[in-house]
């Protein structure tokens, strides 16, 4: 029989300092967290709070001084280079506040690489990227580079290209903040699609629209997890609803 499946990821007690001239700063300090799979986490806290650094440790773009990072049963903290690349290859896709789109390729290029680096032949790669760009509403604009595109169109090339390799976990660093606040609720929308459908996301987000449309969401501060339900940025976010209700669904539809 089957053993059930554990937590997507499982932080315990991660520390990170960084150093520079003689001065140590400790952006993520003696922080342990659990996620379970499918769910959509925010992470919220002002600039500086620690919450990129975080997320960083769990995606294997940065390594903790002390403590443990497990995902999807991975322990990443252990991991050498090449098993790290293999890991962000297989298991993690990544949307970032910047698109990080490359310039000179196309939308459906962009999408490709993804899949041309993890190995993928021609035709999955060309069935898969027509199927990620419908699903984004982007069809039509397939031979667009970036340039020619919107940042709302840029950054859902950018959510197509992170589901490319079916990752069980997308992180997605302020995926928003270089949007209006309607283009930005259409790829929270299309990020709340991803999670429905077992994908677990994880954000670090200060825009208050996140937290309504979320399954969960923690705040840092100063390196800190604050406990669930408490920080300053959630309190705000609840004086401002003036109610306790559960989050609504009224996220606008992404436009195709």
């Amino acid at each position: 029989m089957t053993a059930p499946l554990g937590p997507m990821v499982t932080v315990t007690n991660v520390t990170r300092v960084f150093r520079s001239a003689g001065t140590a700063v400790t952006a993520v300090n003696d922080v342990s967290l659990t996620v379970p799979r499918g769910q959509f986490l925010a992470i919220v806290g002002r600039s500086g709070s620690g919450k990129t650094t975080l997320l960083n440790l769990i995606a294997g773009l940065d390594q903790p001084d002390e403590g443990s990072v497990v995902v999807d049963g991975q322990e990443v903290h252990r991991f050498n280079d090449r098993q790290t690349t293999e890991f962000r290859r297989r298991t993690v896709g990544f949307v970032f506040q910047s698109f990080g789109l490359l310039p000179l390729l196309s939308a459906a290029e962009n999408v490709d690489l993804a899949l041309r680096i993890a190995g993928a032949g021609l035709r999955e790669r060309g069935e898969r990227t027509r199927e990620l760009l419908t699903l984004v509403g982007l069809a039509d604009r397939a031979d667009h580079r970036p340039y020619e595109l919107s940042g709302g169109e840029q950054q859902r090339v950018a959510v197509a290209r992170a589901l490319a390799n079916r990752p069980p976990l997308i992180i997605a660093d302020e995926p928003t903040g270089e949007l209006d606040s309607t283009t930005g609720a259409q790829i929270f929308g299309m990020l709340r699609e991803v999670a429905s459908q077992g994908v677990t996301v994880i954000a670090a987000t200060h825009d208050p629209f996140v937290m309504e449309h979320v399954d969960r969401v923690l705040e840092m501060s100063d390196g800190h997890l604050l406990p669930e339900g408490e920080g300053h940025l959630i309190a705000e976010q609840r004086r401002r609803r003036g109610d306790e209700s559960r989050p609504r669904t009224d996220v606008p539809p992404v436009r195709r």
